[in-house]
């Protein structure tokens, strides 16, 4: 009966012990899914911010866009930033491709991406100039480029 006694107690106490120890660890948890929350919403914010000023920077605004494509039916912009050795066109083409279906805005099928040099010219049809100041925005921030140029036209509306 002692014997008994004794396993019941032990069996109680365990069952204490896993039950602490199970809900400090789910505060825990639940404490750094919160930071983590909040640090990705941070992060995202400063993203956004980032994108918003190198449209601006580089002239990319869809005011900006509908400007040039109305002077000279085309955009083309410089990168500056350019230093280095000399990466291989393909996989300067690869990588704006890659960015362009990584984006949930545009459709990298749609456009037609040529390098020559660093040089890169776009052509295609999209639908409105916002996504043609994004393709240009995203194919300047690459590696390897010296000037983008776009050859992009606006789909007609259905």
């Amino acid at each position: 009966m002692k014997t008994l006694l004794l396993l019941i107690i032990g069996i109680l106490l365990g069952v204490v012990i896993v039950h602490t120890y199970d809900h400090r660890n789910n505060s825990g948890i639940a404490a750094d899914r919160t930071s983590i929350a909040s640090h990705a919403e941070a992060a995202a914010n400063t993203a956004g911010s980032a994108v918003e000023d190198k449209l601006v920077q580089w002239h990319l605004t869809s005011d900006d866009i509908k400007a040039d494509l109305s002077k000279t039916g085309k955009v083309v912009r410089a990168n500056a930033q350019v230093a280095g050795e000399k990466i291989d066109d393909a996989r300067v083409a690869a990588v704006i491709k890659a960015k362009y279906l990584l984006d949930r805005d545009i459709s990298a099928f749609d456009i037609s991406v040529d390098v020559t040099d660093g040089k890169v010219v776009l052509s295609g049809r999209v639908a409105s100039e916002a996504i043609i100041g994004r393709a240009v925005e995203l194919a300047l921030d690459t590696d390897g480029v010296s000037n983008v140029s776009s050859d992009l036209t606006l789909r007609p509306l259905n």
